[in-house]
């Protein structure tokens, strides 16, 4: 047979160190598989993942006590063995082996202080019915050395147990040492070698008892028939001991039967007085109940009445109006000194209204009809105070700007020009910027007609202010006016196109200085007044913020600007109803004031037309400035300004124009036209009225007349063919000359100076070859056939061919250089005949004599390739004549 695991120290060893520390001894540990059983109808035990567990005995010794406790080891994943559970054994109620299993090797422990008893235990599985049964004689013997009692045993036979201890206690040979000293073996059981844990089932003092007991009747063998008798004997003797004592213990017996027959009396008596008495009770106790209960309901009764009448106490106030108020909202004054009064109506007006509404009041009350006429009556007091309000502001709008406008001192008059000043009209409309605001939030509708009577009025003093501005701005410059014609005409005609009109466009950017700032602000004031909901920007920079005046209210929070609606669509993808309402608005407000602004911008035009240029560059500057902080229709304003500078500009640079054209209908010109030294005089002038971004309209303005000056200029010269190309150089030369200053600085005329370059170059070489062929034509006609030939044939042949022989060449040359210095002297004059502008005679003549020094050289090099034996004068000795002469 196999070793039983309970033998082996070393799991001992292991369990005795998983409960290291707990002062607990090991008894016993043995292997056991765990389960939880589930029996087929098969009757086999089906085991469900069995796990290995180890099963420890240990006691704890404690004074005079000893605790015993059942331990369960698990291992972990090293392999090493550690604590599971723990039962104790005091608390052990059953111990079970299972029948179904045919091995008989499994039980079960029950205990009876495990929470939940509907759980099945687990079963404990040994390896064999031996391991078995010394695991469970170690339990039994601990139970009743160590607690005292027994656990209840099923599915095992007790004393078949207790004969299998007795047969398999193994027997242990110890060595003891005799008075001599020498050893002598005995024989011992292991349960008197371990005393402490598996001790007898009969202590020693009863067996001491029971061999004094017996002792009393030693008998040998032969005497078991006269024990038996003796025992016969006092067997009789006990049994008439006990009749006599029943018969002595009759009166005894008659005493007590009378006493029980009395108290059954009593008690059935009590029985009765309690039946009625719990009659009587039950009856009591459901009137208290009732009593209780009716109670309870008026109790719940008085606190909901309670609780009922604070909340109408609430609602009644609510409903109430108080007579301040009502009064102040029927009928009272607009005057400033009962604003404040207005006011404080108004909030209670508006709050009123939001309480009576489904989300600040409870939707059990919103049906009820105290609730529905209130609210009718309050909406009847908003309706009353919104038409009072209303009409008083309209009223009070219009006789505010009335009294400006009736009051001249207030605009610009002869010799005095008075910047307009809104701060006293300002201050007095902030008096009722709450009244408008609680005005929207009781009525938003009722704003519409308040704005437009706003602006109706105020449209009126703004054109007012800017027609008397205007005038006086115009009455107190004085400037002479700059010739409108300046490509045309007698050169003297452009004298007094010198004359000084700075003033001019000085007092168009007064006007702007003046009027632009003020119109963003009224924007700005408009928007906030009238409670318009548009994103307020950051207050306004950019071009004309220095010269903006301060505001004399001190007030800065008028000064944020509207967004433009472009703007904002650009940045939100939709344009806001407000917004939008806000342009419309302005619209009205500002609308008409541009005609006083074009009214300057044509009398500027009249007096200079150049002085559009500046003009557009100071409009050009507002427009920057202000694309981040004005109003729309300040920006459409600025727009229409230099859409009207720039189709003034545009109609003078037209009628210049025309005048160029008219030239081509002029007899034969000759020498430099007249527009062009005009032309430079004119851009000298321009450049110098360039302000801000007006380079753009000037360069559009060089580009066209650039353009009709040189087609003009190429008409022109077609009409003589003959003289074509000296008028073009000439012409050309001067356009060079005139502008050789600008073209340095201004892009855009550098690009027609390199054209008129060009122009120049071709014209000259056009002329020069024409003046040289003149004179020298058989000479180059000679040349011109040799190099056609020279394309077909070798040079030695070409001395044979019809006219090119070298008799051909030696009269050619007798009669085209015999007499050369006279014929370069005729050259020179035919150059000089013709030619208007003397200064460009000398570069003409260098230009000539190097073309025909090019040309005379490639003429020598043919003769010497073709006929290599003829003499032609050579190269340097032309050079050599020309620099001669």
């Amino acid at each position: 047979m196999a070793k039983s695991s309970a033998d082996d120290e070393e799991l001992r060893r292991a369990c005795e160190a998983a409960i290291e520390g707990t002062k607990q001894s090991i008894v016993m540990s043995i292997r056991v598989a765990k389960s939880r059983g589930v029996w087929g109808k098969s009757g086999k035990l089906g085991r469900q993942m069995a796990k290995p567990r180890v099963l420890a005995l240990s006691v704890k010794s404690k004074a005079q006590r000893k605790k015993a406790f059942l331990r369960v080891m698990k291992y972990s994943s090293g392999g090493v063995l550690e604590p599971a559970k723990m039962y104790k054994l005091k608390h052990l109620s059953k111990v079970e082996v299972i029948t179904n299993d045919p091995s008989g090797c499994t039980f079960t422990l029950g205990f009876d202080n495990l929470r939940s008893q509907s759980v099945a235990p687990p079963q404990w599985t040994m390896r064999n019915t031996d391991d078995r049964n010394r695991i469970l004689v170690c339990i039994l013997n601990i139970c009743k050395d160590v607690l005292g009692k027994l656990p209840k045993v099923v599915g095992i036979d007790i004393v078949e147990m207790a004969l299998w201890a007795k047969d398999n206690t193994p027997v242990v040979t110890t060595q003891r040492s005799t008075e001599d000293g020498e050893p002598v073996a005995e024989a011992v059981t292991e349960t008197e070698l371990k005393v402490t844990v598996e001790k007898e089932l009969v202590s020693q003092a009863e067996e001491e008892d029971m061999e004094a007991l017996l002792g009393t009747y030693v008998m040998g063998i032969g005497e078991a028939e006269a024990f038996s008798e003796r025992l016969k004997r006092e067997l009789q003797a006990l049994e008439a001991a006990n009749v006599h004592a029943i018969l002595e213990s009759e009166p005894l017996v008659d005493e007590v039967l009378n006493g029980l027959e009395a108290a059954t009396n009593i008690v059935d008596d009590m029985d009765e007085w309690l039946g009625i008495f719990n009659v009587k009770l039950r009856h009591m106790r459901e009137d208290i109940e009732s009593i209780e209960t009716r109670n309870n309901k008026l109790e719940m009764q008085s606190v909901n009445n309670k609780a009922l009448i604070e909340e109408l106490d609430k609602v009644i106030e609510r409903l109430r109006v108080p007579s301040e108020y009502s009064a102040s909202l029927t009928g009272g004054s607009f005057d400033e000194a009962d604003m404040l009064q207005n006011i404080e109506a108004c909030e209670w007006l508006a709050k009123a209204l939001r309480g009576l509404e489904v989300p600040n009041l409870d939707p059990i009350y919103a049906n009820m009809r105290s609730v529905k006429e209130k609210r009718a009556e309050l909406k009847i007091l908003k309706a009353t105070f919104v038409t009072r309000a209303s009409e008083f502001l309209r009223n009070y709008f219009a006789s505010l700007v009335d009294f400006m406008v009736s009051d001249k001192s207030y605009f610009s008059q002869r010799g005095q020009l008075k910047r307009p000043d809104h701060a006293d009209l300002r201050y007095k409309c902030r008096t009722y910027a709450r009244l408008l605001q609680h005005l929207k939030s009781l009525d938003k509708n009722c704003l519409a007609p308040l704005r437009k009577a706003y602006c109706s009025s105020l449209n009126l003093l703004l054109r007012r202010e800017a027609r008397e501005f205007a005038n006086e701005l115009r009455a107190s410059t004085k400037v002479s006016r700059n010739p409108t014609v300046w490509l045309e005409g007698s050169t003297g005609s452009s004298q007094n196109a010198n004359t000084d009109t700075s003033a001019v466009s000085d007092a168009y950017a007064k006007m702007l200085t003046i009027f632009i700032p003020l119109l963003v602000d009224e924007s700005s004031f408009f928007a906030h007044f009238m409670c318009f909901e548009v994103p307020a920007l950051a207050p306004p920079g950019g071009a004309g913020s220095d010269k903006r005046p301060n505001n004399d209210d001190g007030n800065d929070d008028d000064d944020l600007g509207i967004m433009d609606i472009d703007e904002s669509d650009k940045k939100t993808g939709k344009t806001s109803p407000d917004l939008t309402a806000l342009n419309e608005s302005l619209q009205d407000l500002l609308d008409g004031i541009q005609e006083d602004f074009y009214a300057v911008v044509d009398w500027a035009y009249k007096i200079d037309p150049l002085r559009c240029i500046s003009m557009h560059g100071i409009t050009e500057k507002y427009l920057s400035g202000q694309k981040a902080d004005a109003a729309g229709f300040v920006r459409l304003l600025l727009g229409d300004l230099e859409a009207r500078v720039s189709m003034q500009f545009s109609r003078f640079v037209d009628e210049a124009c025309h005048q160029i054209e008219r030239n081509e209908r002029n007899v034969r010109q000759m020498g430099v036209l007249p527009y062009i030294p005009r032309f430079a005089a004119l851009a000298t002038r321009m450049e110098q009225y360039i302000q801000g971004q007006s380079r753009d309209l000037v360069d559009q303005a060089y580009t066209k007349f650039v353009s009709i000056m040189f087609v003009t200029l190429e008409k022109i010269a077609q009409q003589d063919p003959k003289y074509a190309d000296i008028l073009l150089l000439e012409n050309y030369a001067a356009f060079q000359n005139s502008l050789y200053d600008l073209a340095n600085v201004v892009p855009t005329l550098a690009k027609f100076y390199h054209q008129a370059s060009e122009a120049y170059e071709q014209a000259c070489t056009r002329h020069i070859s024409l003046i040289i062929y003149y004179q020298f034509e058989r000479l180059f006609q000679f040349a011109k056939k040799i190099e056609d030939f020279m394309y077909t044939i070798t040079p030695e042949e070409i001395p044979f061919q019809l006219g090119l022989s070298k008799m051909e060449l030696r009269k050619m040359l007798k009669s085209s250089l015999s007499g050369v210095d006279k014929s370069i002297a005729q050259m020179y004059k035919k150059l000089q005949k013709n030619l208007a502008s003397e200064e460009l005679l000398p570069s003409l003549w260098d230009k000539c004599k190097k073309e025909f020094l090019d040309k005379y050289e490639s003429f020598v090099q043919l003769v010497a390739k073709v006929y290599p034996s003829e003499n032609v004068p050579g190269v340097t000795e032309m050079r050599g004549l020309l620099a001669s002469m």
